[in-house]
């Protein structure tokens, strides 16, 4: 609570441990609400602005060492303003990565050939990453292919993990997804990177 009440004071706002729905908590969590009116804060809003401050390629360079030997240090957030551009982009990567985002539906790849879609030896090439000799998906980003989450590539370890197994129709879309999330998630990287954390 001792840090709690240091951020309140730091940001100007209130502290709640829960949203409250039905009152002016709940009013004030509401995404039309303007972010220079809100009062309050929860601890959702507490924890999307650490995801956000940790997926920042910024923060990450800079304590690298730190990240790998010891907790992450999180700055406390300088003002209402920066604190709730965080919470935002902290929000969306999180929805993302739990695979709540409505964004995952946009796909951005294609699975354009039919055959018996057994994963043999994944291989990216030109766009397009390859199951096997005929069939691919297409339209991969290279820097999603590449893609780093803690010491894995999930784009690269997801088919891997399927080695010599079919896929079906589910786990086709659910690799699209995969895609689409690695590749939001690059891109609001780099949004974070415009909000100056400490």
């Amino acid at each position: 609570m001792e840090i709690i009440q240091q951020i309140e004071k730091g940001l100007g706002l209130t502290f709640v441990p829960e949203v409250e729905y039905g009152s002016v908590c709940f009013a004030n969590n509401n995404d039309d609400l303007r972010d220079d009116f809100k009062q309050t804060f929860t601890l959702i809003n507490l924890l999307d602005y650490i995801f956000a401050v940790l997926h920042s390629p910024i923060y990450r360079e800079k304590y690298k060492e730190f990240l790998v030997i010891n907790l992450p240090r999180v700055p406390y957030p300088k003002d209402a303003t920066t604190f709730w551009k965080l919470v935002e982009l902290g929000r969306q990567i999180r929805e993302i990565h739990l695979l709540e985002s409505p964004e995952l539906e946009n796909y951005i790849t294609q699975y354009p050939e039919d055959g018996n879609n057994v994963v043999e030896k994944p291989i990216y090439k030109n766009g397009n990453v390859y199951i096997n000799d005929t069939q691919y998906f297409a339209n991969v980003p290279e820097v999603t292919w590449n893609f780093y989450i803690g010491g894995y590539q999930p784009a690269q370890k997801w088919l891997k993990n399927r080695n010599e197994r079919t896929l079906d129709f589910e786990d086709i879309l659910h690799y699209q997804k995969i895609i689409v999330a690695l590749t939001e998630t690059d891109r609001l990287m780099k949004e974070i990177d415009k909000v100056e954390i400490e």
